[in-house]
């Protein structure tokens, strides 16, 4: 049952697809002599879900590529014989952590309290008798720790979390439902946090030296998808930046606007205008489908 939950994790899909009725009434395993010698090995290893983890995302079974041809899709649209490498989207803290560490906000410190990030006011106000609890976020590095360890008060949990299908926590849930509303898109374009991620990525691709537009988009997108963009990515991207840095050259309250989104001081030193383009052009990085999908 551990391997199982473990392999859906790292590929969106258990072996035995029923995670929550393992037994004689769910569904009988895909491939049950994987089964059988991943738990065997589970057991050898001393029960190391790191090991374990570390075996499957090094198989030639996870890194192949997610693209199907569409007699793969037709023969098996759910990829249960493993043709091809999974494809889902991230779960919401791995969403939210990797902004953080793409842009250089993560901040690695293990343990401790929990933190209060970012989160829209009057929420807890709302479920709160009379109205007299508030939710005030942190000052400092509380702002940016791993989402692990993020407050949750049970009537009102992280909204961001909830909104790419993070559970309540009222009740164990085996399998996270995953979505495509919106509501995700919104947030990912508009949340305090992930447009101050934004601002941080384009303050360190702008903060390597003089160079062209070019080799900084190629930076900027290389550290979010960790391969350089083609040449149709890179022009979609040169034009965006061209278009924002003209809309905000005309408007420079909006760009300063823009540039003051979030408590870190990264960026701040920099013409806002130029600032504010390379923004939106990060932003449009980390909104890729490459990006939230594991693919």
């Amino acid at each position: 049952v551990a391997v199982n939950r473990l392999w859906l994790q790292c590929f969106g899909e258990g072996l035995v697809a029923t995670l929550n009725d393992f037994g004689a009434q769910g569904e009988l395993p895909s491939h049950p002599e994987l089964l059988d010698w991943l738990a065997a090995r589970f057991v050898a290893d001393g029960w190391d879900v790191k090991q374990v983890l570390r075996l499957l995302v090094t198989s030639a079974a996870y890194r192949q590529a997610s693209a199907a041809t569409p007699g793969l899709l037709q023969a098996d649209p759910a990829n249960r014989l493993l043709a091809r490498g999974p494809r889902f989207r991230l779960p919401a803290e791995m969403i939210r952590d990797q902004a953080l560490a793409v842009s250089g906000l993560l901040v690695p410190t293990r343990g401790g309290p929990p933190v209060k990030p970012y989160q829209p006011p009057g929420l807890w106000e709302a479920v709160s008798y009379n109205g007299e609890l508030s939710y005030q976020s942190d000052a400092g590095d509380g702002l940016w720790r791993r989402s692990l360890y993020t407050y949750w008060k049970r009537t009102a949990p992280p909204p961001g979390i909830q909104v790419l299908d993070g559970p309540t926590r009222e009740t164990c849930v085996v399998r996270r439902p995953r979505t495509n509303t919106p509501l995700q898109a919104l947030l990912l374009l508009n949340d305090e946090g992930f447009v101050e991620a934004a601002r941080a990525l384009a303050d360190a691709v702008l903060a390597v030296g003089p160079r062209s537009d070019e080799q900084r988009v190629i930076d900027l997108f290389r550290r979010a998808t960790a391969r350089p963009p083609d040449a149709r990515e890179s022009a979609a991207l040169l034009g965006l930046r061209e278009r924002q840095q003209a809309r905000y050259a005309a408007n420079p309250a909006a760009a300063r606007q823009l540039v003051a989104v979030g408590a870190s001081p990264r960026g701040r030193d920099r013409d806002p205008v130029e600032l504010a383009g390379w923004t939106i052009v990060a932003q449009a990085v980390l909104n890729l489908d490459e990006v939230v999908t594991r693919r």
